[in-house]
């Protein structure tokens, strides 16, 4: 009997999971749906997916596996959905919420029907969205986090893992209250200090004219992850609400530790605390992808002449590799100017460097 998957929500993430299950399952027919009726139009024009679904119950009613790539929120309602409607017995359901507690605590609805829920956060992402952004190789390398919960649920881990084998991605099994404290330390809580400090630079704007043009530089690359949507991370941290406070509370308590070095002058501390930064941040992982997607840049110094953005694009173009983003920095020295280019994976980022090294360009990693 031909294998079924409903996927909801026919975004980047979703449709990415779709094309996956494709490409590594061909026989399963996945059926899709989203609330934006164009989405879901496009999805099968580009065949993300086999068949556009009407609404929820026409999409899940014979499904093995469904998928939920919707918000939090939204994924929330649609469990409440599912409990009133009829589901294959022995059905994996599934999401992709980056936080965990409330959907897993949501699916207990689910208890009676004779199917299992695992929840899951694919930890990977692009500046793009949509379905026509969707990519086979989206999650490939990326840690996928599987939350097993109810009865029944963890005997069912093996064969979600098998479902989702096409996303190349690393499956690593966590507890929704170890994912949603691990998350909130090192993707919630970061988001927030980041759009912290640029409110904090654009409250001196009046007063200092000179902030704006000196932010951008560095200042605007530790800065980068404020620039995500502010719907998406309005639900997150709510939805992270306890752990946030928690998180919160713990910074206080170290600023006002650094607040007292300051006071006291105390030399030996404050470099104790950039050395100890510095030694642990120096021994992460510098090549894998963690909860926050990894920024592949490579900087190219370029003279100041017309035509060589594009020459620089064009030696890439025709070498088959991708950028995602270009950007000229204000910065120069003597008559050369820089272009930052941002790749999406490492492995594109060093071939383009090869690539522009045999033209002549200097290039090199910030």
């Amino acid at each position: 009997m031909q294998k079924k998957a409903a996927v909801i929500g026919l975004g980047l993430i979703g449709g990415s999971i779709a094309l996956a299950i494709k490409q590594e399952h061909p026989g399963v027919y996945i059926t899709g749906t989203d609330v934006d009726e164009a989405q879901t139009k496009l999805a099968v024009s580009l065949n993300v997916i086999d068949e556009a679904a009407p609404g929820l119950q026409e999409a899940v009613k014979e499904a093995d596996l469904i998928v939920l790539a919707t918000p939090v929120a939204t994924t929330e309602n649609l469990l409440v959905q599912l409990a009133g409607m009829s589901l294959k017995s022995g059905a994996i359901v599934t999401d992709v919420g980056s936080t965990k507690t409330s959907i897993c605590e949501q699916a207990e609805v689910l208890s009676g029907k004779q199917v299992h829920f695992i929840g899951g956060h694919p930890m990977a992402g692009s500046h793009k969205s949509g379905v026509h952004a969707a990519r086979v190789r989206l999650f490939e390398n990326a840690y996928y986090v599987l939350v097993p919960n109810g009865p029944g649920s963890s005997e069912k881990v093996g064969e979600i893992k098998e479902w989702l084998q096409g996303t190349q991605a690393k499956f690593i099994e966590l507890s929704y209250e170890q994912h949603d404290m691990l998350t909130g330390v090192i993707s919630h809580f970061p988001h927030i200090v980041a759009s912290a400090l640029v409110h904090q630079v654009k409250g001196m704007e009046d007063e200092q004219a000179w902030v704006t043009k000196l932010a951008a530089g560095g200042f605007r690359d530790i800065t980068r992850i404020a620039s995500a949507s502010p719907e998406m991370w309005t639900d997150i941290l709510l939805k992270n609400n306890d752990v946030m406070r928690q998180l919160m509370e713990d910074w206080k308590q170290q600023m006002s530790a650094i607040e007292q070095m300051l006071v006291l002058q105390d030399k030996q501390q404050i470099y104790q605390f950039f050395e100890h930064a510095k030694s642990y941040r120096d021994g992460l992982p510098a090549k894998k992808q963690g909860a926050i997607p990894a920024i592949y840049d490579l900087f190219v110094d370029v003279p100041d002449h017309p035509g060589v953005i594009s020459d620089v694009t064009g030696i890439l173009g025709r070498s088959g590799i991708s950028i995602i983003n270009i950007r000229i920095l204000e910065t120069r020295e003597d008559i050369m100017g820089v272009l930052q280019l941002t790749f999406r994976t490492e492995n594109d980022r060093r071939a383009g460097m090869q690539q522009l090294e045999k033209h002549d360009y200097e290039s090199y990693i910030g």
